[in-house]
């Protein structure tokens, strides 16, 4: 039976990766410390995925390792020898890198090197594909010119009527300390790929949810806000009228490309993937679409102020990724990802 080491296993995107590799008939292997409860307090604690995990995965083995623990992920790579790396595990915050640079930098960028270079080691045919983020960009796509429309904000440039490609500029602009240490993270994956000739791809993520999200204020847009809503606790806006927009991608549509990946695997590749112009909403749209299904009126405050480098508009040129990998597609559709979200949430009976 192939192996497959999933980093992250009890996050949103890790679990779902566990769940459909698992479905695929592969041995998993989960390794996690539930540092996102470190991170974000009690409402970023993933245990709940884990035992989830351990309960319904008949050949689910979970690590309790620390992936800035080099030797720790050196003896952990070299015991399994995987078939097949998926590292998903990060400090995922923009606002929280600032107050624990160290910790977001050594999780991100060296947590992955110790990833890659284990890998290089004792697995270096292995596919390794890495979550990476549309962060890299920085706030640069902030200066195309954008229309305003009475909901949301969109490209007025013809040139990104698809969302933005590959080959958009990732350097002289402002990251956050989060989107630049995945900019560490994102290079030295694609490095590995084209200098030692392994089958690496770095994902640059839009926003990825999904029912299993342990959405927070500074994390998870979607799930936090479809949570406030069923909750009826105030939610902040921070800025541009709360006509940002946003492609939104199911976790499981991200686990099924890195399947497509892992089954042709190249070396040294970027995708954008996201929801695409299909799947987008600004926060003032997503109100709406929420709810349309709760029933119940969103309780908000409007803050002039936005979070430093976010995107205006942001959402993925998926046509790359298509191109490269046809039998993938985005198979759920935004509304059908909230519905699941509020139907999981088990409030309100859809």
């Amino acid at each position: 039976m192939q192996q497959a080491l999933i980093t992250g296993s009890s996050g949103l995107i890790g679990s779902e990766v566990c769940a459909h590799f698992a479905s695929l008939g592969m041995g998993v292997h989960g390794v996690d410390n539930n540092q996102r409860a470190v991170f974000f307090g009690p409402l970023g604690d993933t245990r709940r995925n884990q035992k989830r995990l351990m309960e319904t995965l008949p050949h689910f083995r979970h690590h309790e390792v620390d992936i800035r623990d080099r030797q720790g992920v050196m003896d952990l790579v070299k015991e399994i020898r995987p078939g097949a790396i998926i590292h998903t595990a990060a400090q995922p915050s923009h606002d929280r890198a600032a107050a624990i640079p160290f910790d977001d930098f050594d999780t991100n960028a060296v947590g992955t090197l110790n990833l890659l270079e284990a890998a290089r080691q004792f697995c270096a045919d292995s596919p390794f594909v890495h979550m990476s983020t549309n962060k890299v960009y920085g706030d640069r796509p902030n200066t195309i010119d954008l229309v305003e429309l009475d909901t949301r904000w969109d490209f007025a440039d013809p040139a990104y009527e698809h969302g933005i490609g590959e080959d958009y500029p990732i350097d002289q602009s402002k990251h956050s300390l989060f989107g630049a240490s995945k900019v560490a993270a994102d290079i030295m994956v694609q490095e590995y790929g084209r200098y030692f000739g392994m089958p690496t791809c770095a994902l640059r993520g839009g926003c990825l949810t999904g029912p299993n999200h342990s959405g927070v204020e500074l994390h998870g847009f979607l799930s936090y806000l479809v949570k406030c809503n069923l909750e009826g606790r105030e939610y902040k806006v921070f800025g541009y009228k709360g006509k940002q927009v946003r492609d939104n991608i199911h976790s499981l549509d991200v686990a099924r490309f890195m399947s497509e990946f892992i089954s042709a695997p190249r070396c040294g590749e970027v995708y954008n993937l996201g929801g695409g112009r299909a799947n987008t909403c600004s926060i003032l749209e997503a109100f709406q679409i929420v709810e349309r299904f709760t029933g119940r009126p969103q309780v908000y405050t409007y803050l002039d102020d936005n979070r430093i480098g976010d995107h205006i508009c942001y959402y993925s040129d998926l046509r790359k990724l298509r191109a490269h990998y046809p039998n993938w597609d985005i198979s759920v559709s935004l509304e059908e990802t909230i519905r699941q979200m509020v139907a999981a949430s088990g409030n309100v009976k859809l």
